[in-house]
């Protein structure tokens, strides 16, 4: 299996979509800090293969495929194994309920020379290639048969996991001994032991089982075949006697019944024809239907003369205009009018608001006049108060005063004010003031009033003019518009004119509904009518029909009665004629019954002759046969099943000794590899294998310097630079141990290949080990022991390392990193 590219998105470490191209990288390394997710693009190749992954403790748990709070994993690898080309792809997602699943899974087989580039540009899955898997149970059972490789192989052919490397070399005999077991399967031995022992027990339980068959059988004696074979003879005996009879019973009963049917025909025949009388209806039913059709015709003709003169109304009402338009004209003639009356009005008021002007002008100019007069009497009675106040200062400080008041002049407290003398001057100036000051105030507010109703008559004198204005373009206009309209009586006329039209339509419409009503009535009755007739001609052609194996005369199809009287004088003809005949039918019944019970007395016989009850031999008369078959069967089965005891009695005793060899094969087989000493044989073997194998590899990763041999249960190298000294492996170098390590790994991979159940092709191997412990030179030798193996062409390498000083010897490299997202692949190198 050679990968050619991985796509993966949502996987683990990788959340963001991540694609790997390994099409031309021959020998390559997955470079990275630790925990970047280099091995888990491993991860990756294997889940997109088998669905599980080397590090998942739970090999059938998927939730480790999905990436932190991720709801879905996309795992994509294109690879090429025996010159094919395949694609699988496996998809994981999460429910609602957080149950992780595979959703989706399959693999297919790519066109011949598929560039993987175009998986780019946004294919369909049609342009893929042939469908092999379409569902997780296909894919696993596909993937194996295409690379030849189970899991547990794959994973130690070609995808070696980190730590598990030199793990072989190093173990204790103990523990090598059940990885050799694990890994070759050598357990599939103890599943045999297993499997013989339950098969031993299966065969001795059947042995058991045998023999209680054997003993219910029991044996059969000579004497019971051959009495068995006595009673098969008698039966068919009595089967070809009952073959020979029944014929000629079956022919005697057709005869029978022949002349029963016959006999029996004639006398329904007479009792038919006896029944034909015309019925009294007959000629009532053809005079209705006559009446029927022609009130039918005469309401035809009453709609078609109807709807004629709606229709002429219709076209009368049309031709005399539209009613709305003359509405229209009509509305107008009275809005001209109405306005003309509005204007006139508005003119008359303003005239009169003019007048009223005019008069309301002149009073406020006498309201003008009298308000000065009043004005200068004011004026003079003020001065008129000034004067006597200055001629009678005490009255005048008299009137300021009030009782307690300090005097003006003496500042002493005034105990009592003298009244004013009656004829003061002050006094009657001061109520002359009072008048004048009255005077004045009537004459300002009449001013006022005089002022407010000139101002509001000029205003309605405007308004009245400015509408009246308005009005005069309106009344224009719809002069203007009335000018060719008729007048308004004739407007009237006309839609009084076309009212009636109307109000005949309406009626001309619901005479038109009548007579449809009634031409509706006059066709179901004639319907109704035709009906009934065709009923009646129905039942005479159905008594006729029911006559006409007797040959009744024709009909007269224009007369229903003339037809029922001529039917009805040749039935009672008829009816005579084969009256006449029944004697002479009634005989030959009698005759046939006389042989048909002359043949059963014959079949009663036989069966009393075998010893055996007579069957009902009623109308049936294959009774007879079946009983007789019946009991040839019965006898002839009852020599088989004495037969087949005997047969199965034999058929038994060879299973029997079938059952005692397979118990005694598979206890032998199953106490053979219950020995402790056979897995070891075979463990040896397979060590020999491997290690004779590994040796060859070794040589060439060393350049010759080393073989690798095993002693007892322990590894030895052979140091061909050191004159061929024998040394444990633990005496290695790191370097020299990775050698040895790799080619222990290399060998172990191509015997697994070879008990594969499949063709396996191995074309690449990746390592996942970790190189940070090695010391330089170390290191140098594991980048030369890498680089030996990529040199012989025959598989791809990959190594995973974050190890610089190796992975800079490695021509191409794909550096790892992480960031808090998501990790991220980028090739360097070639």
């Amino acid at each position: 299996m050679r990968p050619l590219r991985l796509d993966l998105a949502g996987f683990a470490v990788f959340r963001d979509e991540t694609s790997v191209d390994f099409t031309d990288a021959d020998f390559f390394a997955l470079v990275g800090p630790t925990g970047a997710g280099k091995s888990t693009l491993l991860d990756a190749i294997c889940f997109a293969l088998y669905g599980t992954v080397p590090r998942w403790r739970d090999p059938r748990s998927v939730a480790n495929a999905l990436a932190p709070s991720a709801t879905e994993a996309r795992v994509r690898l294109v690879f090429e194994t025996a010159g094919a080309r395949y694609v699988a792809t496996r998809v994981v997602r999460r429910d609602g309920k957080g149950r992780v699943k595979t959703a989706a899974a399959g693999l297919q087989r790519m066109p011949d020379g598929f560039d993987v580039r175009r998986l780019d540009t946004g294919l369909t899955p049609d342009d893929l290639g042939e469908v092999l898997a379409g569902t997780p149970t296909e894919l696993d059972q596909a993937v194996p048969e295409v690379l030849g490789l189970p899991y547990d192989q794959f994973v130690t052919c070609v995808i070696l996991p980190q730590g598990e490397f030199a793990e072989f070399l190093h173990a204790k005999p103990a523990t090598r001994q059940q990885i050799l077991v694990n890994l070759l399967g050598l357990h599939v031995y103890e599943r045999v032991r297993e499997q013989a022992t339950t098969r031993a027990t299966r065969a001795e339980a059947e042995l058991a089982a045998t023999d209680r068959l054997l003993d219910d059988l029991g044996v059969v004696e000579e004497s019971e075949l051959t009495a068995a074979q006595q009673r098969v003879a008698d039966a068919e005996q009595l089967t070809a006697r009952v073959a020979e009879v029944l014929p000629r019973l079956a022919a005697a009963r057709d005869e029978q019944a022949r002349a029963e049917d016959e006999l029996q025909l004639r006398q329904r025949q007479i009792r038919q024809l006896g029944q034909v009388r015309p019925p009294a209806e007959a000629t009532v039913l053809a005079a209705a239907a006559t009446t029927a059709r022609q009130a039918r015709s005469q309401a035809s003709e009453v709609v078609t003369a109807a709807e004629e003169q709606e229709e002429k109304l219709r076209s009368e009402l049309a031709a005399a205009g539209d009613p709305a338009t003359l509405r229209a004209l009509l509305g107008q003639h009275q809005e001209h009018e109405q306005l003309t009356g509005q204007r006139d009005e508005l003119r008359g008021q303003a005239t009169q608001a003019e007048r009223e002007f005019e008069a309301a002008t002149e009073a406020l100019t006498t309201a003008q006049a009298e308000a000065r007069q009043a004005d200068a009497e004011l004026e003079a009675a003020r001065a008129e108060y000034t004067r006597a106040q200055t001629a009678d200062q005490a009255t005048a400080l008299r009137a300021q005063l009030h009782a307690g008041d300090p005097c003006p002049v003496c500042t002493q407290p005034v105990a009592e004010v003298p009244p004013l003398a009656e004829d003061s001057a002050v006094a009657r100036a001061e109520a002359a003031g009072k008048q004048a000051r009255a005077a004045a105030d009537r004459a300002e507010r009449r001013l006022a009033e005089r002022d407010v109703a000139v101002r509001d008559l000029d205003r309605a004198s405007t308004a009245a003019r400015t509408r009246a204005e308005s009005l005069d373009a309106q009344v224009a206009e719809l002069a203007a518009t009335l000018a060719d309209a008729p007048p308004v009586a004739t407007l009237r006329a006309d839609l009084a004119a076309i009212a009636a039209t109307e109000q005949r339509v309406q009626e001309a419409a619901t005479a038109v509904r009548q007579a449809r009503e009634a031409y509706r009535r006059a066709v179901t009755e004639a319907e109704q009518a035709d009906a009934q007739l065709s009923t009646a001609w129905r039942s005479f052609e159905s008594t006729r029909d029911s006559l006409a194996p007797l040959g009744p005369p024709p009909a007269d199809r224009e007369d229903l009665q003339t037809a029922w009287r001529t039917l009805a004088a040749w039935a009672s003809g008829r009816s005579d004629e084969l009256a006449a005949g029944e004697p002479a039918a009634t005989a030959a019944v009698a005759d046939a019954e006389a042989a048909v019970a002359k043949l059963r007395a014959e079949l009663t016989e036989a069966f009393t002759g075998a010893g055996l009850p007579t069957p009902a031999l009623g109308a049936d008369a294959a009774a007879a046969s079946g009983a007789a078959s019946v009991a040839a069967e019965r006898a002839r089965a009852e020599l088989d099943r004495l037969q087949q005891r005997r047969d199965q009695a034999q058929r038994l005793l060879e299973q029997r000794a079938d059952h005692v060899r397979a118990a005694q094969v598979a206890r032998a087989l199953a106490q053979h590899l219950r020995a402790n000493n056979f897995e070891a044989w075979l463990l040896a073997e397979a060590l020999d294998r491997l290690v004779a194998g590994a040796s060859a590899i070794l040589r060439e990763l060393s350049g010759g310097q080393y073989d690798l041999v095993h002693q007892g249960r322990d590894f030895f190298v052979i140091d061909h630079h050191d004159a061929g000294l024998r040394r444990p492996v633990r005496t290695l170098s790191g370097g020299e141990t990775f050698q040895a390590s790799l080619a222990l790994a290399l060998a172990l991979s191509e015997q697994l290949a070879g008990v594969s159940t499949a063709s396996a092709s191995l074309e690449s191997i990746v390592l996942d080990e970790g190189f940070g412990t090695l010391d330089a030179a170390t290191l140098d030798a594991v980048a030369a022991t890498l680089e030996n193996l990529a040199a012989r062409g025959d598989r791809v390498v990959g190594v995973v390392t974050h190890v610089p000083a190796l992975a800079e010897r490695i021509p191409v490299r794909y550096e790892v990193s992480k960031d808090v997202r998501s990790a991220r692949v980028t090739r360097v190198g070639l």
